[in-house]
C-alpha cells in the first residue's frame, strides 16, 4: 500500500487569494478530486490525505471533508483552524458534524505567513494546541526553517498533541550545501521530540527549476537519521508541485532520493506512519480504494 500523506485541492475562486502571484499561473485553476484520481492511478497510490489549501476559512472543511465522502481514495482531511483562537473546541464540534466529519484527522493553521519566528511560543498557540490534543486530532507544521526551534519548544510544552512537520520546515534546497547547514541543527532539535512526524514533502519546489534527485538525497538522508522510517511519511504536495514536476515524477523522486532501506522500512514511510500518525486504520482507509501498481 502507498499512502500520498499531503496533497491539496482547490478552486480558486473560492477565495484562494495566494494563487494570484503571477509566478503561480501554473496551477491558477481549479484541482478537483477527478484530476486527483487520474494521477493516483498510474503512480500506483493507495490513498491519500486532503491538507488544507491556505483558503484561511473554515467553510473550506465542508467541501473538503464532502468530497472526502465521495472520493475513496481520500482517507483523510486536515482542515484549516485559527489556532490562536479562543472557539477551537466549537470550530472542531462543527466539523465532525459536517457530512464526512469522520474523516477530519488533522487540523493546521497557516503559521509560515506569520512574521514572528516564535509565532508557536504565545500563550494562546499553547492553548490552541492543547485544545487540539484533547480532540485526538494531529497537528500540521506548515513553518519557516526559522521557525523551527519554537516549533521544538511546542512539541516539547504539548507532548499529548501528535505534530506534523511538512515538507522538512521548508529547508533552502535551492541552496545546496548552504541550506543545509543552516537547517540541519534545528530541525534535529524537533525530531528529538518523538510526538513529531515528518513528511518527505514539498521537496522539489523547494529546490526549484532544473532540480534532480542528488539535489535532495542529503536532506533525505538528514530526515532518515533524525526520524527514521517510523516517523516519516510520503508525500506529493500535489498540485504545488507542478511548478517543477508532474506528480509521478514526484513519486520517482523520492524513491531515488531515499538511501538503501528494508522492505518493512519502505512500508513505514509509504503507509505505516501516515496510518499511525492520523488514525486513518480501519475504515479511513476503504476498500476500493486501490490503485494499479506504478
Amino acid at each position: 500500500m502507498i499512502i500520498d500523506a499531503h496533497h491539496h485541492l482547490w478552486r480558486p475562486e473560492r477565495g484562494y487569494r495566494w494563487l494570484d502571484d503571477p509566478g503561480l499561473a501554473a496551477i491558477r485553476r481549479p484541482f478537483t478530486p477527478a484530476d486527483l484520481t487520474a494521477e493516483l492511478v498510474p503512480s500506483g497510490v493507495d490513498a491519500t490525505v486532503l491538507v488544507e489549501g491556505g483558503r484561511c476559512h473554515v467553510d473550506e472543511a465542508a467541501e473538503f471533508l464532502g468530497w472526502a465522502a465521495d472520493t475513496p481514495p481520500i482517507a483523510g482531511v486536515v482542515a484549516w483552524i485559527d489556532v490562536a483562537s479562543p472557539h477551537i473546541a466549537a470550530v472542531l464540534e462543527r466539523y465532525r458534524a459536517l457530512r464526512g466529519g469522520e474523516l477530519l484527522v488533522g487540523v493546521r493553521s497557516q503559521v509560515q505567513a506569520e512574521a514572528d519566528p516564535d509565532y508557536l511560543d504565545r500563550p494562546e498557540v499553547r492553548r490552541g494546541l492543547a485544545e487540539i490534543a484533547a480532540a485526538g486530532l494531529a497537528f500540521d507544521l506548515v513553518i519557516r526553517a526559522d521557525q523551527l526551534p519554537a516549533a521544538a519548544r511546542a512539541a516539547r510544552a504539548v507532548p499529548q498533541l501528535r505534530f506534523v512537520l511538512d515538507h522538512l520546515g521548508k529547508p533552502r534546497i535551492d541552496r545546496g550545501d548552504a541550506g543545509l547547514e543552516d537547517w540541519r541543527a534545528p530541525f534535529a532539535a524537533l525530531a528529538g521530540n518523538d510526538n513529531v512526524a515528518c513528511k518527505l514533502s514539498g521537496m522539489v519546489t523547494e529546490a526549484g527549476p532544473g532540480w534532480t534527485a542528488a539535489d535532495l538525497r542529503p536532506f533525505v538522508a538528514v530526515a532518515v537519521e533524525e526520524f527514521g522510517p517510523r516517523r516519516l511519511m510520503f508525500g506529493s504536495d500535489w498540485p504545488v508541485c507542478l511548478l517543477v514536476a508532474d506528480y509521478r515524477a514526484v513519486r520517482r523522486a523520492l524513491d531515488d532520493a531515499l538511501p538503501p532501506l528494508a522492505a518493512e522500512d519502505l512500508a513505514e514511510i509509504f503507509a505505516g506512519t501516515a496510518m499511525r500518525t492520523y488514525g486513518l486504520a480501519g475504515t479511513h482507509v476503504r476498500a476500493g480504494a486501490g490503485a494499479a501498481p506504478a
